[in-house]
């Protein structure tokens, strides 16, 4: 069977929003400029933290990597679909498929453990600030963000396993825009039920155990808040909590409606809405909600700002 997953189908065609040569160049200007702000923002993100000696700490160590983390798995998906959006027929060979599922599937993994690191990190941080900087220190923060990404590609290499052991023999029509696990598998001539109850057990695993270390990091934090006596003191480590607490609503808001489903309630048209959302809007607005919602970050930009204009005065 594994040698006819290769000759029997040796490429998918995308069904994607419409087939309405007007409606198709709309989507192509409108992703292009969501795909463009997604690019420019995060890079400024990572240019502003690695740059700005005032921003040298976990806090902002976690979140340069959060915007990395945004930048490539939008770019796993866009590239390829804004191609797709430009020509007549919306292929993507067999193994580029299976490639950007691969790769879709480590990043999002990963941020689901950044984010829940991201919270521990903010726990230290107002629970523990005496000890913060020995709790975490740039080897434990190193060692958090390996560990993110091993926890990505083992899970996206045994899915794949199993998903490449599959046959593909007949239909090539994927009703998505890319290649996402669920409407790849309603292709199958196999039987996928192991497939789905993989997904369903990683996808359940890494989702409760980061949603509860995000929770119970919060718990501790609201507590310490809560105990606070300066007015002050509580709104600036609410402040530093904000942003990252409207990231962690967005981001497993809509991972949860998408995956911890059985697939008998997919429905393959809303669904695409709800992915553009997650994998195309979402890291567009990461970084708009931390510089608009942390005030170092603001300062940061301003200063970074400032130095451009006033080179660009000198020259």
């Amino acid at each position: 069977m594994a040698g006819e997953n290769w000759t029997a189908v040796t490429e998918f065609v995308f069904k994607g929003f419409t087939d309405r040569p007007i409606l198709q160049v709309t989507l192509f200007a409108v992703f292009l400029l969501v795909y463009v702000t997604t690019v420019l923002g995060n890079l400024g993100i990572i240019a502003v933290v690695c740059l700005d000696p005032h921003l040298q700490t976990p806090m902002y160590f976690f979140l340069a990597n959060l915007s990395f983390l945004d930048l490539c798995y939008s770019s796993v998906v866009m590239p390829k679909m804004l191609l797709t959006l430009s020509l007549e027929r919306q292929t993507i060979s067999f193994a580029g498929c299976f490639v950007q599922l691969h790769f879709y599937i480590v990043f999002v993994v990963v941020e689901c453990y950044l984010l829940a690191v991201m919270a521990y990190d903010r726990y230290v941080a107002i629970c523990n600030p005496l000890r913060y900087s020995v709790i975490m220190s740039q080897k434990v923060c190193i060692s958090l963000l390996a560990g993110s990404y091993m926890i990505g590609l083992f899970n996206s290499l045994v899915f794949m396993g199993f998903v490449l052991r599959a046959s593909f023999c007949g239909p090539n029509v994927i009703d998505h825009f890319f290649c996402d696990g669920p409407p790849l598998l309603k292709l199958a001539c196999s039987d996928t039920r192991l497939n789905q109850m993989l997904g369903l057990v990683f996808g359940s695993f890494n989702e409760v155990t980061t949603i509860l270390v995000i929770l119970i990091s919060y718990g501790h934090i609201l507590f310490t808040i809560l105990r606070m006596g300066s007015v002050p003191g509580k709104h600036k480590a609410f402040g530093t909590c904000t942003s990252h607490l409207m990231v962690v609503i967005i981001f497993y808001g809509t991972l949860l409606f998408m995956y911890l489903r059985p697939s008998s309630s997919y429905s393959l048209g809303r669904d695409k809405v709800i992915s553009v959302f997650y994998a195309v809007v979402t890291p567009m607005l990461n970084p708009f909600i931390y510089s608009l919602r942390n005030q170092e970050v603001k300062s940061a930009l301003k200063r970074a700002v400032g130095r451009i204009v006033i080179s660009l005065l000198k020259w």
